[in-house]
């Protein structure tokens, strides 16, 4: 190779580092932000008094999307929480813990607040539900997939099952998985309070 191509090369090489700096100093290659998760609802609490998103506001907010008839996912993620929520100590009075039903027909006001009523559910969980269109528009905001299984009272929804830690102004902040275990729900929370 002579040495004429070697700075022809070298010269190639030269312009692409700062082409590519400068096309990264310019935005060209930032990230696409992340999918909106969240926004506005309208449902109502287990007490029947109407909620907006604002309920997310002032406190961190783990939001989960179920229902009460829910067999195995339901439960056993709210009692997980029920469990974060005491190791979490002295941090648990700036973390609430909201459920959103997406069975709107069978989860009235009365059946959610007797079903959060369950002692090893998060203390003072706020249960929301409303008609299924209120329902239906809260989980398109999340992101929420659901759908009814079967016919008649014994029906079952197949649903999303994450969790997602919204920030006290009300903003997503992570996705907590299915299948996480309280010390690691308190490992997120905890983390995401740091930062």
């Amino acid at each position: 190779m002579t040495r004429r191509n070697l700075i022809v090369i070298a010269a190639c090489v030269l312009g692409l580092i700062l082409g590519g700096a400068l096309a990264w100093k310019s935005g060209a290659f930032k990230p696409a932000p992340a999918t909106q998760v969240g926004g506005p609802f309208q449902l109502v609490d287990q007490t029947g008094k109407p909620v907006t998103e604002a309920v997310l506001k002032g406190k961190w907010s783990v939001v989960f999307f179920g229902f009460t008839y829910c067999p195995d996912v339901c439960p056993s993620t709210l009692q997980a929480m029920g469990l974060a929520q005491e190791r979490l100590g002295a941090k648990a009075k700036d973390v609430q813990f909201v459920f959103i039903s997406v069975d709107p027909e069978r989860d009235t006001p009365a059946q959610m607040a007797t079903y959060l009523d369950n002692d090893v559910f998060p203390k003072g969980t706020i249960g929301l539900t409303g008609a299924p269109a209120q329902a239906a528009a809260a989980a398109k905001a999340y992101r929420v997939f659901y759908e009814k299984q079967g016919t008649g009272a014994d029906y079952l929804i197949n649903h999303s099952t994450p969790s997602y830690l919204m920030n006290p102004q009300g903003r997503f902040d992570r996705v907590l998985p299915f299948g996480i275990g309280p010390d690691e729900i308190v490992t997120q929370i905890s983390a995401a309070m740091r930062e």
